[in-house]
């Protein structure tokens, strides 16, 4: 395994120490890495206003380690990342899948160290997005964003953005749409600075309809959490845990717990065990090999009433409908 230690920013600082520890090179605004590694093309542009954009579409040659240790913490880094393959994000004491078909929207404060595991033979579409912490709240303005407390959302003494989510449908046509276009020149350029635009823009609206929880987070504490996700998403064929006993594997009270969680995750950890466990039934009914009640019965719902107005209110369809359209 090739490891690779590099760092990003919202500034072209990083673009070519990130080339050398490839042993690649800079060309125009495309960064070229050897074929023993991968193929395909890693490509930045400035975007101006203090953002940057990285857009990848390699196919890994080489089981590779990114471990990122940025030396400024001045910005939030967007990952949109849609990788096929085995991709995990990972710290002291947790590893997580990244990638389509998991949590394939990482927002993580410039502060937070991380190591990005991906094996050989997988592929990567993927947007990051680097943006000035005070460039958030010029950019919320300009785009009518009501931001509540928005300075201590971006003061890195009062709160660490951090957040691992699932990108909604219309950020994965925007992504799809520009996959589609020849990369580099000044037509890719604007698509690309739109969609990154339009990407922040809904996220940010996103956030401003939740309460947005101000509290700095230690590694030690986003280690644990994500630990608690991953125990969750392993027992998800199970009923809910409490919260005490959760809260109890994560060394925290219960109220530390619930407040953490909600702000790394963006919801409660009921919602998340219960958005897990649909997606499941989704998939387990993709695969045509289980009727409704079975996957119902399967996944330990209360009766085939409740899974099925559950799903009706997570997709907008019920089970039978979603069945009858595969």
């Amino acid at each position: 395994m090739k490891k690779i230690e590099h760092y990003y920013g919202a500034d072209l600082n990083w673009v070519e120490n990130f080339a050398e520890q490839f042993g690649g090179k800079i060309d125009g605004n495309f960064i070229i890495v050897p074929e023993e590694f991968q193929t395909g093309t890693r490509y930045f542009f400035d975007c101006g206003d203090g953002i940057i954009a990285y857009y990848l579409n390699v196919k890994y040659n080489k089981n590779l380690n990114l471990i990122q240790k940025n030396t400024n913490s001045d910005f939030i880094g967007f990952y949109y990342n849609l990788t096929d393959g085995e991709a995990t994000l990972s710290g002291h004491n947790f590893m997580k899948n990244v990638g389509r078909w998991q949590y394939n929207l990482s927002v993580i404060d410039g502060s937070l160290e991380s190591n990005y595991f991906v094996k050989s033979g997988s592929s990567t579409y993927a947007l990051c997005i680097f943006i000035k912490k005070n460039s958030i709240k010029e950019f919320a303005e300009k785009n009518n964003i009501i931001l509540p407390d928005v300075r201590k959302i971006i003061d890195p003494t009062k709160n660490t953005v951090v957040r691992f989510d699932r990108i909604s449908s219309e950020s994965y046509h925007l992504l799809n749409d520009l996959r589609k276009l020849p990369v580099g020149g000044p037509i890719f350029n604007l698509n690309l600075v739109g969609t990154v635009h339009m990407l922040i823009s809904n996220y940010l609206k996103k956030i401003s309809r939740n309460r947005v929880i101000i509290q700095t987070v230690n590694q030690t504490d986003l280690n644990n959490i994500i630990a608690i996700q991953m125990f969750l998403i392993e027992n998800i064929e199970e009923h809910f845990p409490s919260i005490s006993v959760i809260a109890g594997k994560a060394n925290m009270s219960e109220s530390k717990f619930k407040n953490l969680f909600k702000k790394i995750t963006g919801c409660t950890p009921n919602t998340f065990f219960m958005e897990n466990k649909l997606l499941l039934a989704k998939e387990l009914l993709e695969k045509k090999q289980l009727s409704i009640s079975q996957v119902s019965d399967k996944l330990n719902f209360t009766n085939n009433s409740y899974f099925a107005s559950k799903f009706k209110e997570h997709f907008e369809m019920s089970p039978k409908t979603f069945v009858k359209q595969l």
